[in-house]
This record gives structure tokens, sequence and C-alpha cells, in this order.
């Protein structure tokens, strides 16, 4: 049990990142995590906001097998499938950490207090079925206050205008590039406009981007190393934090338009920036690098655990440290580029592997869902 005076200083710095203008919102989610209260006190303690999955999460949490078992007797002995077993149990984790965050989606008029849940990755290049899967899981998750995660693929894109433009709350995942960025928010502004259209209340519909920031530091610096030169050398750990003040810059830009302007008169909601992929890879690096150098107001920053907990207990927040840093990022990426290093080759190839991997996490979780309901499906017998 944290006491209070445990609670007050390890809050210091988390509640400086909130009062910035930062949510932050937890990258992971399992039934034990519920259960036991966790959720629950970083939500009292840490300044916690909002909860994110994936499916590696998923994978992970589930594979475990911690808390799941009566579920999975349950599901075996009705004798489902393995996808809706999986479904089952991934929406009632989701479920249940929204009741959680519930006070906090009523406190802060929606902004706040969400959970994401991502539409199957399998179809990430399917239209059609990503928003059939985005109805779906709203369907089920059965609460105002959950984000259906829809990935930026260029089929994506589509998708989102469409699930936005039915009243659905959409996480953007799975960004990595400036040009796909402006895309995204182009298809939520005309989901917004579809919107509108059918009388929908636009202020009820919410919408996070998220941009990857560590993933890009990870690429461009092997291939900064394999270069090996002084210039080289003194570039690694800047690309990521140069690409994410840029995409902030280009929210700024956006949302202070003229088809923005005609939307926000209608009581929209901005898509607001949310740092994903902020737990830091590399250990030469400051373990709180992507949340203390990406402070912006109206982000989102959603972390892992130990960087949560990193940053709770020695992040240094001083105020703003992305706006105003527009040209030094732009020179930065510039710089990459002029060592023969492509920008383009490299978000696209994140944004494949990012799709791949989620694919593969949630094969296996299938696999793993597969064995134990055969197992139980034996012993019901």
């Amino acid at each position: 049990m944290i006491t209070v005076t445990e609670a007050t200083a390890t809050a210091g710095a988390l509640k400086r990142l909130s009062d910035e203008g930062v949510s932050i919102w937890l990258d992971d989610l399992s039934r034990k995590r519920i259960e036991s209260g966790n959720l629950a006190e970083l939500v009292e303690n840490k300044n916690v906001v909002g909860v994110t999955t994936n499916p590696s999460i998923f994978q992970a949490a589930i594979g475990s097998g911690e808390g799941y078992e009566e579920q999975l007797t349950d599901l075996a002995v009705r004798g489902v499938t393995v996808d809706e077993a999986v479904r089952m149990m991934t929406t009632a984790d989701v479920r249940a950490a929204a009741d959680i965050l519930r006070g906090v989606y009523d406190a802060t008029d929606g902004r706040d207090g969400r959970v994401s849940i991502e539409v199957d990755p399998r179809l990430a290049h399917e239209t059609a079925a990503t928003i059939a899967e985005a109805k779906q899981l709203a369907w089920l998750v059965d609460r105002p206050n959950v984000m259906i995660k829809i990935p930026a693929t260029k089929a994506g894109l589509p998708a989102i205008t469409e699930v936005i433009g039915l009243g659905i709350s959409v996480n953007v995942t799975l960004i990595f590039s400036l040009e796909r960025y402006r895309e995204v928010m182009d298809a939520y502004l005309a989901g917004l406009e579809k919107a509108a259209a059918k009388g929908l209340d636009l202020a009820t519909i919410h919408s996070v981007a998220s941009f990857f920031v560590s993933r890009v530091d990870s690429e461009i610096d092997k291939r900064l190393t394999v270069l090996g030169t002084e210039e080289a050398l003194a570039l690694k750990g800047k690309a990521a934090l140069a690409n994410a003040r840029l995409a902030y810059e280009a929210y700024e830009e956006v949302f202070a338009g003229e088809r923005w302007t005609a939307l926000s008169g209608a009581h929209a909601n901005k898509q607001r920036p949310l740092w994903a992929s902020t737990g830091v890879k590399d250990p030469a690096y400051k373990d709180t690098l992507y949340v203390a150098d990406l402070v912006a107001p109206g982000t989102v920053n959603t972390m892992p655990e130990a960087t949560l907990n990193a940053t709770a207990d020695h992040g240094e927040i001083t105020g703003d440290t992305v706006t105003g840093g527009y040209d030094r990022a732009r020179a930065d990426l510039a710089a990459v580029e002029a060592l023969g290093i492509s920008y383009d080759e490299v978000v696209q190839q994140l944004e494949d592997e990012g799709v791949a991997k989620f694919e593969v996490a949630w094969n296996d979780l299938l696999a793993t869902v597969t064995k134990s309901l055969d197992s139980k499906g034996v012993d019901a017998e």
C-alpha cells in the first residue's frame, strides 16, 4: 500500500507533466492489473488518465494465463472458436478498465478516461473488414470511453473516416511519417464532416493519433552506427524527437485552419497527438527521454510502466520542450538525409514492421489460447 507521503513524492514529476497539458496514459493492461487494484492505484496516485493496449500487450497478458483460467474453462465448455475466445477475453479486460476509468472520463467530458482496443491486425490492409471489426468491438465493449485502434495504413485511412463518421471514437496507431500523419488528420476531419452530415453530436467523438517515437531512433541510429563517421554518430538520438516535434507543428497548422474552424464551431474535438513507443530502447539514453523532451500542451504520452515509474522517480519536467524547436528538428532530419539515409524508406519500413509484429503477436496469442481451450475441453469431458 502506498502511503500519502510516498504518493506525493512519486507524483511530483507526473503532476508537473499533467499540468503542462500532457495526458498520461498507461501502455499496458492485464486481468491481474485490473483485479489486483493496480490500475485503480495508478489512476489514484500516478496521474494515469487512460490506457492503451495492442496485440503484443494482450499476447503477454493472456499468454501468462494469470487471471484467465476460469474464463478459459467457461469458453472451452461452450465450444467457442479461438477467435471468439480471444475477443471475449480482450474485450472483458477493456470493459473492466473502462469502468475503472469512467470517473476520469466523466470529469474530463470524455477527453480522457479512455481505453483503447485494436482491430485484428490481420485486417490492416482491408478497409471494409477493418470498419466491420471496429463496429463490432465498439458494440462488444459497450462503454462510451472505449477507443477503437485502427492502423494508419493506406487501407486504414478510409476506415478511419468511416468509423469516425459513425460516431465511434478512434485511436489511430502505427504512425511513423509526417506525410501519413497529415493524411490521418485529413481522414479524421473527413469523418467529422460525415458525422455532422448525419446530425451526430460532434462533441461526443474523440480521437488521438499515435505517433511512434523510439522505433525511429532505433532504425536510424542503427544506420548511423554503420556509417560510423563523427558526423553520423553525432546525430544519434535526434531523429525521433525531431520527427515528433515536426508532427506537432503539423498538428498546430491543421487545427488552426479554416476546415477545422468550421468543425470547431459545431463543438468538435481536436485529434490529439499521442506519443507512442516511448520506452527507451538504447540504454545509453535517459530512460525518460521520450517523455521529458516531448512535453507540449494538448498531447498524450502513453508509457509502459517502467517509463511511468522512471518519470515519477527522477523525471525532469521543465515545461514545453516541443514548440519553438521546429527549425532545429528540420535541420536534424535534413542532416540525416544528407548522409544518404532515406527518411521515406525508414518510415515505410517501420510501418511494415509494425503491422507485421502485431500480426505475429496476434497469431501467437491465438496459438496459446487454442492450446488452452483444447486442454480444458478434454478436462470438461
